[in-house]
């Protein structure tokens, strides 16, 4: 079925083929064709034609009578992070961060209403969230989209907000919006933000924002933890600071980063 509102620019069949790779998901790794064309909105020939391009790519392959997403697909993830630099920046600050407060670390940017996680070091625990890259939540539920929503105007905070989310989830945490309103201000004045149980039993977080060198938040990053394993004042009192010191070093990093000129050689043929 075409799409509505595109200009003469947008380029159809891309956007099937991207459609085609974001209809598997964990509850369906693998799919018949008919179940690909339904899940992606495509006529079966369509579906068909896609899936044996990316077959060909090597994003997809043949699985019994499906087809599942092969790691290549990460690439296209991965090529974004990379882009950034944050990855190579951030990693040894979140390792620290992770050693020293013996829980997971993640960072995330914001996508619509929902935040993206781009980059994790993960502690093995009995009980945890199941986060990878890639992984969306509704952002006003976390510790990390509450510091990029505390970033937006309260006009952008709005627009963003009218949108669905993509996560799936249903969050518990489900504020008006003079209780949200609330809650962004005071994490834009004090510059932390903390989530507790807002978006399921058992998760507790804390979140600072991650800037470029003009000040720019372009990312948060946070300390994750089971509510059962550590208590509110344990984590403002011992992960917070570490938290920010961390960030803080982050950011400075990512701003010396951003000085340092690019230079592209060229060698005579």
């Amino acid at each position: 079925m075409p799409r509505s509102g595109t200009g003469p620019d947008f380029i159809e069949a891309l956007a099937r083929g991207l459609d085609v790779i974001t209809a598997f998901a964990a509850n369906r790794p693998s799919m018949s064709l008919t179940e690909v064309a339904t899940a992606a909105g495509l006529a079966r020939p369509t579906a068909r034609r896609i899936l044996l391009t990316l077959q060909e790519l090597g994003y997809v392959r043949a699985d019994g009578s499906g087809f599942v997403l092969t790691p290549r697909v990460l690439e296209l993830g991965v090529a974004y992070v990379r882009s950034m630099g944050l990855w190579d920046v951030a990693r040894p600050h979140m390792v620290r961060l992770s050693e020293r407060t013996n829980e997971s670390c993640s960072v995330a940017q914001l996508d619509g209403p929902d935040i993206v996680y781009v980059a994790r070091v993960a502690v093995p625990k009995i009980v945890a969230l199941a986060v990878q890259i890639g992984t969306r939540f509704p952002a006003l539920q976390t510790s990390l989209g509450k510091v990029l929503l505390a970033a937006l105007t309260p006009e952008q905070v709005d627009a963003v907000l009218a949108e669905p989310t993509r996560s799936g989830l249903v969050p518990r945490w489900k504020p008006e919006r003079a209780e949200r309103d609330a809650e962004l201000r005071e994490v834009r004045a004090r510059g932390w933000a903390l989530t507790d149980e807002q978006l399921t039993l058992g998760i507790r977080s804390v979140a600072a924002p991650l800037r470029d060198g003009s000040g720019r938040v372009i990312a948060a990053v946070n300390v994750n933890t089971h509510a059962a394993e550590t208590s509110v004042e344990h984590l403002l009192d011992h992960h917070l600071p570490l938290l920010l010191h961390a960030a803080g070093e982050i950011s400075a990093d990512f701003a010396r980063l951003e000085t340092v000129p690019h230079v592209t050689r060229t060698t005579a043929s």
